[in-house]
């Protein structure tokens, strides 16, 4: 029996070198240059209507103080058919859910491209 197995506490690990061929090399590596752009593109363009309706959203709440307060009075209420009527009375066109607590709002856009959730665009708005 060795000092090194008598005593645990010092074992040595022994130094290895290795050769450069024992790694791979990442610098060629095959990148195809045909890559399909299609649910890419329709998701930007989904995004682009999402981006819309959330102007359109907030350019309402923002000018409109009535609009602004039936949408606090329905949600303070509870009233969630009725603030979703009031977004929905705004000409929004895409999928949306509301959320919200005593001191804001939460929007959240859908879109589907290809029939599935392709994104989303959540909007966190504090009133109080």
């Amino acid at each position: 029996m060795n000092y090194f197995q008598q005593n645990p506490a010092y074992c040595h690990i022994p130094y290895v070198t290795y050769n450069y061929w024992q790694y791979p090399d990442y610098r060629y590596q095959y990148r195809p240059n045909n890559v399909d752009v299609t649910i890419f593109n329709e998701s930007l363009r989904a995004y682009r209507q999402l981006l819309k309706d959330a102007s359109n959203v907030l350019n309402h709440l923002a000018d409109s103080k009535s609009l602004a307060a039936q949408v606090m009075g329905a949600a303070e209420v509870s009233n969630h058919k009725e603030v979703d009527r009031l977004i929905k009375s705004l000409g929004v066109k895409s999928d949306f859910v509301v959320t919200y607590n005593p001191d804001g709002i939460h929007l959240k856009f859908l879109a589907h491209a290809q029939g599935s959730e392709c994104c989303k665009l959540d909007m966190a708005i504090r009133w109080r």
